[in-house]
């Protein structure tokens, strides 16, 4: 929603004088007519900075993903505002044919359409919980994950490696192995993001999914102690393309060509799927998350204690490691296994 501008067409936000100068001070308007009007002058300029702040509260893919609620909403007959038995109607009939999750996010989309605009939000109210616990307790089932890259097919894969597009992919799948990156974080880095130290490659993330406000975070990416190094791999993707500025990595053209645009992150997607394909696994149970998703398995298949491994995912709780941590430990001490 655009914010609403501060002009008086909106007394609840005017930056009239007289709502803006004490009172004390109103009756001297002669001597102070200069500070009287500054607030007038600062109107337009202090709109535009509350509108630019308002979009940045909100990241793009949000921002995205509440439009196509609201799209979806509108198809169904739906709009704003929306009363709770419309609303509780919409989820009951689209559970027919969307997942849970993607229900339970369409809500949301619409709760914040409704809260945006000052509006009583119909998804706070006891009917559209009840439903919506209706349909997961029902329809509910669990969340399809990508499956990890482990380290053992990863490598398989930097072979089949050949050509411009071939280093760039080599750089792109063990730097985002190793620095346990997100498909996003990956194609988000610039050159200025890489410091190449003695010790290996520190990768600079400005921001990522769980830090909206951009404090960033270092990933510390070692030498490697085989042919599959990710920090020889990127330098040698670096120097391949000529790349002292902008994007790392870059839509490289069939002849060879670098780009100067950078890839997408459905780009990430692809490229794995790609790959993996070629060696014999099954395309559509990997994503460019299987690259993050493969290191934190590897590593605890390894043996790695949690804490080390969530030094270099950072993950804030192991909480949101315990999945992958349970699933790499499955056939470990297993006590089927210990008794046949």
């Amino acid at each position: 929603m655009r914010p609403l501008p501060l002009t008086s067409d909106n007394p609840d936000l005017s930056l009239s004088t007289e709502a803006t100068r004490p009172a004390s001070l109103s009756s001297q308007s002669t001597n102070l007519s200069s500070v009287d009007q500054q607030p007038i002058a600062a109107a337009p300029e202090l709109a535009a900075a509350v509108s630019a702040f308002v979009s940045a509260a909100v990241a793009d893919n949000t921002r995205r993903a509440y439009r196509q609620d609201l799209a979806d909403f509108a198809r169904w007959g739906g709009s704003v505002p929306c009363t709770p038995e419309v609303l509780a109607a919409y989820v009951a009939d689209r559970a027919a044919i969307l997942s849970p999750s993607t229900l339970t996010r369409r809500v949301v989309g619409i709760s914040r359409a409704h809260t945006s605009k000052g509006l009583a939000d119909p998804a706070k109210t006891d009917l559209v919980r009840t439903v919506l616990r209706g349909v997961r307790r029902s329809l509910g089932r669990a969340q399809r994950r990508a499956a990890p890259l482990l380290k053992q097919d990863l490598l398989s894969l930097l072979p089949l490696m050949r050509g411009t597009k071939g280093t760039r992919d080599r750089a792109l799948l063990l730097v985002g192995f190793a620095a346990a990156l997100r498909r996003s974080e990956i194609v988000a880095l610039d050159r200025s993001d890489l410091e190449f130290v003695n010790e290996g490659l520190k990768v600079h993330l400005r921001r990522s999914k769980t830090d909206q406000e951009g404090v960033g975070r270092t990933v510390a990416v070692p030498h490697g102690r085989t042919e599959a190094c990710p920090v020889r791999a990127m330098r040698q993707w670096l120097e391949a393309a000529k790349i002292d500025g902008g994007p790392v990595f870059r839509n490289v053209t069939k002849k060879g060509a670098v780009c100067e645009d950078r890839l997408t992150a459905q780009s990430v997607n692809l490229i794995v799927k790609g790959y993996v394909k070629c060696v014999g696994l099954l395309p559509s149970d990997y994503s460019g998350h299987s690259l993050r998703a493969g290191l934190v398995t590897s590593a605890a298949q390894a043996g790695i204690a949690a804490h080390r491994i969530m030094a270099q995912t950072g993950h804030q709780s192991p909480d949101m490691l315990a999945r992958y941590i349970r699933d790499a430990n499955l056939f470990v001490n297993n006590a089927a296994g210990l008794l046949l």
